[in-house]
């Protein structure tokens, strides 16, 4: 299968999941902004801002190749300068009201010129106040999709998200987690595409999953102490993203596209030195709740 192939469903996914978004969002509309890689290919990196729910919405769709950076070939203990070919689907929503909450996804594909070539991806779940219903929720309809290709994907990629999404100078999970894979290599063409099948479907789930719990908690009314929480916890999650995630820091320091990896990032974010706790009883719940291992799904 061409790796062409690959690129054209990402692309095509970015465009169902903007619609989609922008149909439960009702006001928002996403500006797409096309970019070429000097080192081979481009992307388009659409961002929608101050929707009628969401603040700050980011989908961003890639393609690019060229010679493999000299930190990549280090870290896959490659013994030869290999080419690379890189594809996939990057989000992040950011909303405006405190009960609705962040999400993030991706589903990528890479190749290699000496033949390797693999996927991964993931949707995990940043509420800024955590209602356990709807945790429960969410997680019951990533172990549906999983459940569909092989039964142990749920389980074992839930543990790998805990693992990952996890704020160790804090010792907190950023937010319930989801489900996380990379890596995922293949022996022939045909298990390739079975795991394809399971990329899409976890691509495909996206904007209806996001969509309900858009509509689910945009009414809610919050005052000051929500909305100061919220930032707070935004606070935690860029915490996160420039001093643990693995692809931010890896972009940053291969000199790739600021903009689009740094779109992952709030508008808006507080950092409150000594944070009590106590102070807002939602909030203090929340913070215990940001532990690896919970069982949502018979929570």
């Amino acid at each position: 299968m061409r790796k062409e192939f690959f690129a054209e469903y990402f692309k095509d996914l970015q465009d169902s999941i903007c619609k989609k978004i922008e149909e439960t969002d009702g006001q928002g509309r996403f500006k797409e902004d096309a970019w070429k890689r000097e080192g081979g290919g481009g992307g388009r990196s659409r961002v929608l801002k101050n929707g009628n729910i969401l603040e700050k919405a980011g989908v961003n769709f890639s393609a690019v190749f060229g010679p493999l950076h000299p930190k990549m070939v280090s870290s896959l203990q490659l013994k030869e300068e290999v080419d690379f070919f890189a594809s996939g689907v990057s989000i992040v929503m950011h909303p405006m009201n405190p009960w609705v909450p962040i999400i993030h996804m991706n589903v990528r594909y890479f190749e290699l010129s000496n033949g390797e070539s693999w996927f991964g991806g993931g949707i995990d779940l940043t509420p800024h106040i955590v209602i356990p219903e709807q945790a429960k929720w969410f997680h019951q309809q990533l172990k549906k999709v999983c459940d569909k290709h092989d039964k142990s994907y749920y389980p074992k990629f839930k543990t790998w998200a805990d693992d990952y999404f996890f704020n160790t100078h804090r010792e907190e999970t950023r937010g319930i987690g989801g489900i996380f894979f990379d890596y995922v290599k293949s022996k022939n063409i045909e298990e390739k595409m079975k795991v394809f099948d399971f990329v899409k479907s976890v691509g495909e789930s996206f904007a209806d999953i996001y969509s309900h719990l858009m509509v689910e908690n945009a009414l809610k009314p919050f005052g000051k102490k929500e909305k100061d929480f919220q930032l707070l916890r935004r606070g935690r999650y860029v915490e996160f993203n420039l001093v643990h995630d693995r692809g931010t820091k890896f972009g940053l320091e291969t000199n790739g596209r600021t903009e689009s990896i740094l779109m992952s990032l709030p508008p808006l974010a507080s950092w409150e030195y000594m944070y009590d706790n106590k102070s807002y009883p939602e909030g203090k719940q929340t913070l215990d709740l940001l532990k690896k291992n919970i069982d949502w799904i018979n929570y």
